[in-house]
């Protein structure tokens, strides 16, 4: 006969066999007074809740994994982002559990029971996780941080991440909250769990940033100003670190607000210091005050022609609209190129989201002043190029993230350019030609597409909006243009079929092997992508033609 435990609701049992051993308020307190009542007996512990409490929206794998945590000897708490979001009422699919110890075993335990991987993520604090990759899940085991739950609690960053729930509960009612994270839940704010909270690892200023933006959030009066105290300690937390709560800002919603945010709060000049320094980089009168008002700026038009490519996402002007129709056609094949993973753990957009932060860099060592006042920058974007590579590699980024903000950086202004180029005074401008598309990726590979984007935001940041709309309808046209070729006539325009390879060339022109080798099917190929030749035949005459151009 199974017994009734609903006298116990709220509270935690210790069971031997069916019979109630011990009770209490925790699940250490009722194991103590099993452990006196029934010493040599294997006791169960249970937490008990009613039937007609709140119910929390919590993830669904929670009704798989409840059948394994109900009768514990060691009772699982879910903790931090999942409990927080359930308040919201939203609902998680990271899920972090602590228990007091044998944490590894238990994230084991339960990827055997799922028949999913399971690894040993820190072998001496005993913490584990299980991968659902169908699900895009992780599900994390950590041994207390403390002595029991209320001293892992309140070791936590901030109170609304310090909050519990029984592995098998489901109420709000049951939610463990030592730290008042409910209250500054409902009052929109982080607050740091104790003083020390974020100077103990300062990396948490980053994430106060994060959590803000990310919920609407405040933070409190000395949370901010705990923040602002721990800029200086950033210095000495590992580059990754920094590296994946910088990646994480980036990927919020509003990643211009959470670089101004870290420009306001002094963390800026840690972690981006060649960012920062751009805030004394003055700009001409026509643009922004400073080249980092102009960043900022240019990576919330971003975020803006991210949107733009989403047909369900409202937008903020008719002018996007623009945006919107020209490069639909492409907005799939954008979209999977921007969610493409890139090695070290991040993708596309975030990649893109770098870039924008960085692509002005190099204006802080090539500013100059003409005789009339106008400020310049000639060179800025070679300049940066170098300067954002490094700043990647001091983030121990990976040689593909560089070798990508590189290319971009380098070549930003290149759309700009071209259409100056295609643009006349009086409002009307000329096609781009195949050689102009091809040269345009042959130096940018498919970087091409990103700064294409780029290029967008960075003339909306310009110009404060459109400006004139026809050189911005303009601009979006040939931006469309760029894309066409590269998704639709790749193979025509971009990476022409070579017609015959160095030593055929060799062979037919009797060339020795070198430079000049490369030199002429490079320029064959530049006449293939243009359209100016189509046979082996046309080939090999314009590399007899270029024989005499590229010398002996």
């Amino acid at each position: 006969m199974t017994t009734d435990l609903t006298p116990y609701a709220g509270r935690w049992v210790a069971l031997v066999g069916d019979l109630v051993a011990g009770t209490g308020n925790t699940a250490e307190a009722a194991y103590q007074l099993a452990s006196r009542n029934r010493p040599k007996e294997r006791v169960r512990l249970r937490f008990v809740e009613s039937d007609k409490g709140e119910l929390l929206p919590l993830s669904p794998l929670l009704d798989q994994l409840r059948p394994l945590f109900v009768d514990e000897q060691l009772p699982i708490y879910l903790v931090g982002g999942a409990v927080r979001d359930a308040v919201l009422g939203r609902v998680s699919h990271d899920l972090d559990f602590v228990l007091r110890q044998k944490a590894i075993k238990a994230a084991f335990d339960v990827a055997n029971a799922l028949k999913v991987p399971a690894y040993v993520l820190d072998q001496e604090r005993d913490t584990g996780r299980v991968v659902l990759a169908e699900a895009n899940t992780t599900l994390d085991f950590a041994r207390f941080r403390g002595v029991d739950l209320d001293a892992d609690l309140r070791d936590r960053d901030f109170t609304i991440n310090a909050m519990a729930l029984p592995a098998t509960a489901r109420q709000f009612d049951s939610i463990i909250d030592p730290c008042g994270g409910l209250n500054d839940l409902a009052l929109r704010q982080i607050r740091q769990t104790n003083p020390h909270a974020v100077s103990s690892d300062p990396v948490r200023a980053l994430r106060a940033i994060r959590l803000a933006l990310t919920l609407d959030f405040t933070l409190t009066d000395e949370t901010t100003d705990a923040v602002a105290s721990a800029a200086a300690q950033l210095g000495d937390v590992s580059s990754e670190r920094v590296r994946d709560e910088l990646v994480k800002l980036l990927r919020s919603r509003a990643p211009h607000t959470a670089v101004a945010e870290m420009n306001r709060l002094g963390l800026l000049a840690v972690t981006l210091p060649d960012v920062a320094a751009l805030a004394g980089t003055p700009q001409s009168a026509a643009h922004h005050p400073s080249a980092l008002d102009h960043t900022i700026s240019a990576l919330g038009w971003l975020l803006q022609i991210e949107n733009a490519l989403q047909p369900v996402t409202e937008l903020d002007g008719s002018f996007l609209l623009k945006a919107r129709n020209a490069l639909a056609p492409f907005a799939a094949q954008l979209d999977a190129y921007m969610e493409r993973e890139i090695d070290g753990g991040i993708d596309g957009r975030t990649l893109l989201r770098f870039a924008a932060l960085l692509h002005d860099v190099g204006k802080l060592r090539t500013q100059v002043e003409d005789a009339e006042g106008h400020i310049q920058f000639p060179g800025h974007e070679k300049v940066g190029a170098a300067m954002a590579a490094q700043q990647m590699r001091d983030l121990c980024f990976s040689k593909q993230a560089v070798v990508g903000i590189s290319r971009v950086v380098s070549n930003h202004l290149r759309p700009l350019l071209i259409a100056k180029e295609h643009f006349s005074a009086e409002g009307t401008h000329v096609p781009i030609s195949r050689r102009t598309i091809y040269r345009y990726f042959r130096d940018s590979k498919s970087a091409g597409l990103d700064i294409g984007l780029l290029s967008l935001a960075y003339y909306l940041s310009t110009h404060d909006g459109p400006g004139e709309l026809h050189r911005w309808e303009y601009l979006v046209d040939l931006v469309a243009e760029l894309f066409r070729h590269y998704f639709n006539h790749h193979s025509q325009t971009i990476a022409p079929q070579p017609l015959f390879n160095g030593r055929e060339l060799m062979e037919l022109l009797d060339l020795k092997p070198g430079p000049r080798v490369g030199a002429i099917l490079s320029f064959v190929e530049e006449g293939q992508a243009a359209g100016e030749i189509n046979s082996v035949e046309e080939a090999i005459a314009a590399a007899q033609q270029a024989m005499a151009k590229f010398g002996s």
